[in-house]
Formats: C-alpha cells, structure tokens, sequence
C-alpha cells in the first residue's frame, strides 16, 4: 500500500497547496489537506492543531508549513503519528517530498576552529574569560591568546590558568619563545608557532606545538621539523602559512597541497586570517572556499581571527562551514542543498511565484488588508481595491491611500523596504517574516536546533591521530 500522507494549511494557502500537490502527478503517496481554519498558515500552533486536526488514523505522518513553531514531538505523541515540517516556501515542497531519508545531519564535523583573542595582552582576565565564553559560543573549540610584539603580557599566566580552571582549551601564539615557554609551563594546550630554529622548546613541555616555516615559504624547513618531532613520537600540528593575495596567496595554497602529498598523515592547521582579514569582500564565501580547502586536504584545524569588523561573523562562519562540508563529504556530494547559513545575501530559488500567479491570488482577495509579495518583475502590493506592482517603492505609496493612516503607513512602508531589498539582492521575501540573512546575523533558535546535538565531533582535544 502507497503511504498516506496528511498536509495542514490555512485558508489562504489552500488552494497553492493543492495546485503544487496536484501538480506533482503520480506519486509514491496518497494525500490529503486539512485546512485548519486559520488564515495564515504560520499562525497554527500546537494547541489549534490538537483542538481541530481530528483522527489522522491510517497516516504515515503529517506535514505541516516549515514556519509553524512548537513541539513536533509532543503533536507525534498525542495523535500517534509522525509529524514534520515541510519547507518554508511551497513551491519547495515538491524537492522536499522528494529527498531520500531523513533532514540533514549537521551536529557533526571534523575539524577544530581555534579563535584568536588578539589584543589578549590589552585585556583583564574577566574580559579575556567573557570573550573566550563568547567565542566558544560561536563555535571556536581552543581560546588562542594572540601576544603582541613589544607588548609586555605580565598576566599570561594568569590567563592560561583561568581559562583552563573555566574548562577552556588553550593555545598562547606569539613569535618570542620565552612568552611560549611561560605559556606551556601554566598549562596551555598548543603552542603557536615553533619552527627548526627553535624547536627544542617542543622536547620541554607537554604542550602540542604548531610547527611553521623557519622562513617564508621554506616547506623544507617545514618538513624537516615534522620529522624531528615525527621521530620522537610527539604530536604536533604543521601549518605552511596561508599568504594574502598578491603575496604569495596561490603558491601558499600549493605548499598545503605539497604538504599533505609528502606527510599523508599529519595533522595540520591553516590560518584564515590573511584571507579573510586582508581582503575587502564578504567572509562568508571565502570562509566557505577555504574551509572547502581543508576539507579536501583533511586540514583538521583552522586558525580564525575576528579584528577587522567585516569579518565580525568569521567564527560563526568557519563553524557552520566544518558541519555543512562534513555532511556533503559524507554523502559524496557537492556542499550544495544542504543547509543555506552561508548564503547570506542572495538565495538559490529567491522568487516563488510567477507573476501571473500573484494576480490570481489578488484577483480573489475582498478584504482591505494589504498582501505584499516579491516576483521576478519586482515589488507586489494589493488589497480588494487594488493590485500594484512596481520595482521603485516610491512609486507604490501614493497608491495604497493610507496617508492620514500613519500606523499603516509606517507598515507598509517597512514591509515595502524590506520587499525592495529582497529583490534588488534576489533573496527570498515572506510578509510579516525577517529576511533571512543566513549565519551573517544570529540564526533563529529553531535554525540553531539543528545543529546543536551535544557538541558532537570526530576530533580530539590534543594533536590527534597522526
């Protein structure tokens, strides 16, 4: 027998409903709507639906519009069925229908995110343990004091040990040794960076170093540090140095791929920081593009620094990065469909609804209230009096008759704006809903639940497996 399938909608989404359900042909499902006799779909709740659902005996589960918020579970246990949320949009419910096995896994990943705290030797310790909560809660996994040349650090210690009592990983990253060696000797977990020169530091202490090039680009120099501590059987990490654009960027890259073909196994870390920091573009793309980099190259750590504001977010990023790859390595796949966090100013399908189909919709409406939507040729507006469209929001106003009405007014007028940014960027547009600006803002809770397994990852805290 074909599974049965039971979708809940409102009044005005019905007839959408049934024409994308109708328009999916034969289908390995039978189905069946349920109009809940509220006028937006998304203003279902758990409560209305217990209230009015009735028996959905004989479902093999039940669907309901993405942007209805509650307890799934505590519904699944009451009517005994399984029940989900399908896409926000309708008009992606067909792919949705169509996915095989369950929503994607993203409380998983393989990769540790260092997060530096640059100025740590301009900092109290309380304000270096409040930033390291908040870094720690964007994602990084090791708190890296950034020590600054010529600057004294007189309470490095101090903040090695508080950070460690306040269960933080720790790494202490400076170029003078004596400022390492005081930092392995209060407890910090890596050492960044050593190189041949002096890496007699790495034999007295515990501390897992990070091994660099004795000079720019020497991968030599590099190499044969990893085989001194390979021949001791100490771990370590081993990062060729990412260069900025235009210095060395691409043969930087090269040295990590050399790297990895001479030491298989080696654990290894890339610095983001000269990438993200030191060019003038958006970080999310190019935190994807080099997270993309250590995925290939099974770089196991990433060092992500946060100074210039346009890379305030670069945390949050190389976290929702490491999981979204993770689950597009497992399946063998390109990191595509998968979960869209990164995709902060445009959307892949930003526009649902054909323009005809807009004016069908107005063409039913009999009530005063204003409906907005977004279609390829730009901005709609309408209401029972009237269906507007125009890509200029000046050109919409003068049109709605709400000039003595200034509540409305200044309704409609955000709503509009925020219509006008959708289209112009091509993002998707939902009335009464924010625009969706990915991991470049803070995710709604719904959004972060589903990554927030209980910090789930395949790596170790130490040097790893080598």
């Amino acid at each position: 027998m074909r599974e049965h399938l039971v979708f809940l909608t409102g009044r005005l989404a019905e007839p959408r409903l049934r024409r994308v359900l109708e328009g999916l042909g034969e289908t390995p499902f039978s189905w069946e709507i349920r109009q809940m006799g509220v006028q937006v779909a998304a203003l279902m709740t758990p409560e209305i639906i217990k209230r009015r659902l009735g028996s959905v005996e004989g479902a093999a589960k039940v669907v309901l519009p993405g942007r209805v918020r509650g307890d799934l579970r505590a519904l699944s246990d009451h009517f005994g069925v399984p029940f989900e949320r399908g896409p926000d949009e309708l008009d992606d419910l067909p792919s949705h229908l169509g996915r095989k096995g369950p929503p994607v896994d993203l409380s998983r990943h393989d990769c540790r995110i260092f997060a530096e705290i640059v100025e740590a030797p301009e900092l109290g310790v309380e304000a270096i343990l409040e930033r390291a909560r908040e870094l720690a809660a964007e994602g990084a996994d090791v708190i890296d004091l950034g020590c600054l040349p010529g600057r004294p650090f007189p309470h490095l210690e101090e903040a090695v040990s508080a950070l460690k009592s306040a269960g933080f990983a720790v790494s202490v990253d400076s170029g003078d040794p004596e400022e390492l060696r005081r930092g392995a000797r209060a407890g910090a977990d890596f050492l960044l960076s050593l190189d041949e020169r002096t890496l007699g530091l790495a034999f007295e202490c515990a501390s897992t170093p990070v091994l660099v090039p004795a000079r720019p680009g020497d991968l030599e120099s590099l190499l044969r540090a990893c085989a001194r501590l390979e021949e001791a059987g100490k771990s370590y990490l081993a990062d060729p140095i990412l260069d900025p654009v235009h210095f060395g960027f691409t043969r930087s890259l090269m040295r990590y791929c050399a790297l990895r073909e001479r030491l298989p196994r080696a654990e290894m870390l890339m610095g983001v920081g000269n990438l993200t920091e030191l060019t003038d573009a958006d970080t999310s793309g190019i935190t994807m593009l080099l997270m993309a980099v250590c995925s290939e190259l099974a770089i196991r750590n990433v060092l992500v620094v946060r100074v210039s504001p346009h890379c305030r977010r670069a945390v949050v990023e190389a976290d929702r990065a490491r999981r979204i790859l993770f689950a597009a390595k497992e399946r063998g796949a390109t990191p595509q469909g998968i979960d869209p966090a990164l995709l902060c100013l445009r959307d892949r399908r930003p526009f649902t609804e054909e323009p005809e189909d807009i004016a069908a919709e107005a063409a039913q409406i009999r009530d005063p209230n204003f409906r907005i939507r977004v279609a390829r040729d730009g901005v709609h507006v309408f209401n029972r009096d009237g269906h507007h469209v125009s890509r200029d929001p000046y050109d919409l106003f003068p049109l709605l008759g709400v000039e003595r009405d200034g509540a409305h007014a200044f309704y409609l007028g955000y709503e509009i704006a925020k219509a006008e940014i959708a289209f112009r960027l091509g993002k998707r547009y939902v009335q009464d809903e924010p625009l969706r600006w990915g991991c470049a803002v803070d995710l709604p809770r719904a959004d972060r639940d589903r990554h927030e397994a209980p910090g789930v990852t395949l790596l170790g805290r130490g040097g790893g497996e080598r």
